[in-house]
């Protein structure tokens, strides 16, 4: 839906300059770099600060918008670090920001990282190399509980406890370290009938191992307050969520930031209590079917977009 994120974010980089001159925009998850390249030919007067924690997205990035050097600043940061970002590079705001949730295109093909089920390989999935961390690790280590706690909720598993059960039998045997014997394990556990109708058995279990890797969902919790409040008057965010865990946590923040915080039933807002900000979308927008024709992976996409229309007199 890049496009569609184009469409959102113009007004806010044009509203000093057509060509968007003096205009900040956060790339809070840069992956290969393609909305960073986007922007950045859009509009040839747009600095564009790009976040990302893995070390090869930046150096890969680097390397396909060298073009742009004198426009885009790197900082190999987690998102929800995005105002010490911004302060490290000399902005006290920004005037538009992309966060595009979840694991990146260029994650998944690259086989050896383990995010992708298709593929034997590692069972690492970790998105910055230096954490410590590993899919393998949590499979090899956490009991039960813990275990059958992490794939019902990050992974909204049906089997999560027959599962973790499965799993604890199978290490006792031999420690878990490739993708294939976990997908093994998993067209065994789900029956046949779920397997059938269910989508591939193993998305939701390497889903749910990805988001315990990188603690994505406490990233994402601060994350988009962090990127709300640093946003300029008139600035907007657009976050692309790729499942319902995601897209609950950013539908709650900006629930929270686009309402009144005045009692309810008075015909106005008492003063400080006014939302700072304004939906630009009408719920969670969705690719339409050519889009999702050219480009499968943007079917489960959910786009919400906000605009900051006032700051609170605490925050001048």
């Amino acid at each position: 839906m890049a496009a569609r994120m184009l469409d959102l974010i113009t007004p806010a980089l044009t509203a000093e300059s057509p060509d968007g001159a003096g205009a900040v925009f956060v790339d809070g998850t840069l992956g290969a770099g393609g909305h960073s390249e986007l922007v950045l030919s859009t509009f040839p007067g747009v600095h564009v600060v790009a976040i990302d924690r893995d070390h090869n997205a930046i150096a890969s990035a680097t390397q396909r918008l060298s073009t742009f050097s004198d426009r885009i600043t790197f900082a190999r940061n987690r998102y929800d670090e995005i105002g010490e970002v911004l302060a490290q590079t000399g902005h006290d705001t920004y005037q538009a920001g992309l966060l595009d949730l979840g694991v990146s295109s260029m994650q998944l093909d690259q086989a050896e990282r383990g995010f992708a089920y298709s593929v034997d390989a590692p069972l690492d999935m970790r998105m910055n190399a230096d954490d410590p961390l590993t899919a393998a690790d949590v499979l090899n280590t956490y009991g039960h509980g813990e275990l059958a706690r992490v794939l019902s909720e990050y992974g909204e598993e049906r089997f999560a406890g027959k599962i973790a059960s499965a799993v604890l039998r199978e290490r006792e045997d031999r420690p878990f370290d490739t993708s294939a014997r976990l997908v093994e394990l998993l067209y065994r556990a789900i029956p046949a009938a779920t397997r059938r109708t269910g989508g591939h058995p193993a998305k939701r279990t390497f889903q749910a191992l990805r988001i315990e890797v990188n603690g994505e969902m406490e990233s994402l919790r601060r994350a988009v307050p962090a990127a709300l409040d640093a946003l300029a008057l008139g600035g907007r965010l657009v976050v692309m969520s790729y499942q319902s865990l995601e897209d609950r946590i950013v539908k709650r923040e900006f629930t929270e930031r686009i309402s009144s915080s005045s009692p309810p039933g008075l015909p106005f807002d008492l003063p400080g209590t006014a939302p700072e900000f304004a939906a630009l979308t009408r719920g969670a927008e969705q690719a339409d079917a050519e889009e999702i024709e050219s480009n499968p992976r943007s079917a489960p996409v959910r786009l919400r977009a906000v605009e900051r229309i006032e700051i609170s007199r605490e925050k001048r």
